[in-house]
């Protein structure tokens, strides 16, 4: 019982100060569980509005790139196909986080998943490319804000922005952003991206997603 709230909360004053408390792994699986099918699609897209350090994000990718490696363990996928799909897996993970400290552990949590997981399949055969552009889909997905004022905390002037991410088969990524005020509250979309106004961008491909790429 002592080591289940050890991992459920930090400090007594971040309890107090901030509410938090983590989800502990048991409760994790069982909520996740309750959409299984959803977890288990390369593509179905999760927001988690107050993240903490990743625990419903980190679990949601590890069982999205177990289906990653399903495929190639049972021949359908080459390495190139296994990067896109597990590019794709990543893009498709968005997290929301008050604490800024907690924010750099859960892109760090979830790097390290995807590296360990990719290593494992190819060794000396990973590419730079691939894993920069799973940290900067990370440093685009994982953002230091109030998911109740819609700003960001580390930089207060500016809206919360969610970047939406689709792979072309040709293995072009489109991306547009959205104002995260846009998408909650009276909207009776089904989906987390409708037709909201958005700023656009020209494709790039897959393995170079990085700033540069992006004029930032």
């Amino acid at each position: 019982m002592a080591t289940d709230k050890a991992r459920q909360v930090k400090s007594r004053e971040r309890v107090q100060q901030h509410g938090e408390v983590f989800t502990n792994e048991r409760e994790v699986n069982a909520m996740l569980d309750l959409v299984k099918h959803e977890t288990e699609r390369i593509d179905s897209r999760f927001l988690e509005p107050a993240c903490g350090d990743g625990n419903f994000l980190a679990e949601i990718l590890r069982r999205k790139l177990r289906v990653c490696r399903n495929f190639v363990e049972q021949g359908k996928n080459t390495q190139l196909e296994y990067e896109k799909n597990a590019v794709l897996a990543v893009s498709s993970i968005y997290g929301i986080e008050l604490l800024a400290d907690n924010a750099q552990t859960c892109r760090e949590r979830l790097f390290t998943i995807f590296s360990e997981e990719y290593h494992a399949l190819y060794g000396t055969n990973v590419k730079q490319d691939c894993l920069e552009s799973i940290r900067y889909l990370l440093s685009k997905n994982i953002i230091i804000g109030n998911a109740l004022t819609y700003h960001r905390v580390d930089k207060p002037d500016e809206w919360i922005i969610i970047s939406e991410w689709s792979l072309l088969g040709s293995g072009m990524m489109n991306r547009r952003d959205y104002e995260f005020s846009y998408m909650v509250g009276d909207s009776q979309e089904n989906d987390l991206f409708s037709d909201l106004p958005c700023q656009t961008y020209e494709p790039v491909y897959f393995l170079n997603l990085n700033p540069q790429s992006y004029g930032e």
